[in-house]
């Protein structure tokens, strides 16, 4: 399979799973009532995850514009467009289902990942949860531009997917919504393939999936 047809098919495994979200989630509707699942309260994991992986996803986003403009890879630049596009999606669809629950896209005093049990004390360096990169790092990656930007913007995006199946993972487990539960679990199927095909990527630049210590510092 090649690069293309793979990341083609990662995609369209996505919008599957987005299009059966948003189709379950309309069945349970009518002009009338309320839906038929019991609406999440702000503490429960179905909120936490939805306002959390927002957060994430938003930097994924941030990323993937960024290496747009610093190489002209086609492989890579068709990878950042799909991760951009993708993640842009899911987080209209999460700050939806937010929206839809009568919740805000933030909570007061309620730490990330509080929703898992392991709720992660503030940071001052941008990373506010597992896999965010750094301002620093960010900064790093902007600087930097061809095959230099492709690799770092791979080691980050790998560090990136990693925290967000964990959160994603931990949603299958503890969300109550079912519709919830299923775009967690494709989540987590989709960057798995993802995560896969940086790997390769980057050893066909000749790097590895972790970036040197002190790099983006």
């Amino acid at each position: 399979m090649t690069r293309g047809t793979r990341l083609t098919a990662v995609t369209a495994a996505v919008l599957v799973v987005l299009c059966a979200a948003a189709a379950t989630m309309a069945f349970t509707m009518d002009g009338r009532s309320r839906p038929a699942a019991r609406t999440p309260t702000a503490d429960s994991p179905d909120a936490g995850f939805a306002r959390d992986m927002s957060i994430h996803h938003q930097q994924a986003v941030q990323m993937s514009f960024i290496v747009r403009d610093r190489t002209k890879n086609a492989d890579v630049r068709r990878l950042a467009y799909d991760i951009a596009n993708t993640q842009a999606n899911q987080r209209g669809m999460m700050m939806g289902w937010l929206d839809l629950w009568g919740l805000p896209v933030t909570e007061a005093g309620t730490l990330p990942m509080q929703w898992m049990g392991m709720a992660v004390e503030p940071s001052t360096d941008g990373a506010l949860m597992p896999g965010m990169a750094t301002r620093a790092q960010l900064a790093a990656l902007r600087r930097l531009s061809g095959r230099q930007a492709e690799v770092r913007y791979l080691q980050l995006m790998t560090a990136h997917h990693q925290g967000g199946i964990h959160m994603a993972e931990g949603c299958v487990h503890l969300c109550k919504v079912p519709t919830e539960r299923k775009f967690a679990q494709g989540m987590v199927t989709s960057q798995q393939s993802e995560v896969r095909l940086m790997s390769d990527m980057l050893k066909a630049r000749g790097a590895s999936s972790t970036a040197a210590p002190g790099a983006g510092s």
